[in-house]
């Protein structure tokens, strides 16, 4: 549900999700609030290999910093490594560009794109408990236009009824290359890549739950609400996801 642009599901799957985000900016970034409406493509090509577009959008804003606009676009690849039903494990190894398509008002369309490669797993740990996490790294192409930085996402959910899952995930966003620009010593987190400058060596780390709903094997329904666990925050006060999923 949390860090919808780069916690990558490891299995191959072709689906659209919808999703919403009702993202509160800190007052110290300059207050407000985001609302970004997206659909996520994914489309099986095998057994395997699937084609994922993980990032697009139109984004609306009151924060001062940032105004409505659209979103970049981001298209990759994701291959299954490992797939062992029986022992309900699994894992996949991606990777995906963002293309500098979106509006500049919106801090999107910055720099010469971004790359992100990643890996992403799954086991079942216990009866009804699953443990999904995911680990990668942002390569911008300019590094004064943008920052580098890796993540690792984790996701358990419990499964309480036929239909209904509760969950909690926790995200760890770690900068390892500070940019030329953009806000001194403040990130955009998952959404965004300000470029900023005093930003290498810094962490967030937030938490999230939540719940899904999935009224048969092809759609399902999820809500989580997410906040910083760090004294950290840059531009995450707190955030709402909403997604809606059809599976084909």
């Amino acid at each position: 549900m949390t860090n919808p642009v780069f916690f990558e599901d490891p299995r191959t799957l072709t689906e659209l999700r919808a999703i919403f985000l009702q993202h509160k900016v800190p007052l110290t970034a300059g207050g407000g609030d985001i609302q970004l409406l997206a659909v996520q493509i994914r489309a099986a090509i095998n057994d395997r290999l699937s084609i994922v577009a993980a990032k697009d959008g139109y984004a609306w804003s009151s924060n001062p910093l940032i105004d409505d606009g659209w979103a970049d676009v981001a298209l990759g690849l994701k291959y299954n490594l490992l797939s062992d039903p029986q022992s309900q494990q699994i894992l996949s190894a991606g990777f995906a560009y963002e293309l500098p398509v979106g509006s500049q008002v919106t801090r999107q369309g910055n720099g010469d794109g971004e790359f992100h490669m990643y890996l992403t797993g799954g086991a079942e740990l216990f009866d009804r408990t699953h443990w999904l996490s995911a680990v990668g790294y942002r390569l911008p192409t300019d590094g004064n236009a943008e920052s580098d930085s890796l993540y690792w996402s984790n996701h358990f959910d419990y499964q309480v009824t036929k239909h209904w899952y509760g969950l909690v995930e926790f995200n760890w966003f770690h900068w390892t290359e500070s940019g030329a620009g953009g806000i001194p010593g403040v990130e955009g987190g998952d959404l965004f890549n300000f470029g900023s400058t005093g930003v290498a060596g810094n962490d967030i780390v937030t938490g999230a739950f939540g719940v899904k709903y999935k009224p048969s094997r092809l759609t399902e329904v999820g809500i989580a609400w997410e906040n910083p666990l760090t004294d950290r925050r840059d531009v995450l006060e707190n955030r709402l996801t909403v997604d809606y999923i059809m599976r084909y």
